[in-house]
């Protein structure tokens, strides 16, 4: 995956914003303005493609246990966010977008009942 298939998956889900909050480097992904992923773009130059995305706690311990590629959240809540490395020999492109679906899906059910409305109405 590219980054800009990245960008595209991401920005094409209903409701979902782009930002630069931190720095100029680390792209953002937003669902009604709460963070579902987080990248730096200065990785991906590098040849570093990595992606921290909120997880299942569970979830979390079976994939870091399964997936050489799938660690920690670097700089987040160990407990709820993983640092996904893509194209690693184990991280496949399906497994991806199947972790940022999982991501986003997560943000959406925990948002407000006001929220989670706006967004069906988007």
């Amino acid at each position: 995956m590219h980054i800009e298939q990245l960008r595209d998956f991401c920005i094409a889900k209903k409701g979902v914003t782009e930002h630069f909050p931190f720095d100029d480097v680390t792209l953002v992904f937003k669902v009604m303005n709460k963070m579902f992923l987080l990248t730096g773009l200065n990785n991906w130059e590098k040849g570093e493609q990595k992606m921290n995305l909120k997880c299942d706690p569970e979830w979390s311990e079976e994939l870091r246990g399964e997936y050489e590629g799938v660690n920690p959240g670097w700089h987040m809540n160990k407990r709820l966010w993983n640092t996904v490395t893509l194209n690693s020999s184990d991280v496949s492109d399906d497994l991806a977008r199947e972790l940022i679906n999982h991501s986003y899906d997560l943000v959406v059910k925990g948002l407000t009942k006001k929220l989670q409305k706006e967004l069906e109405e988007l």
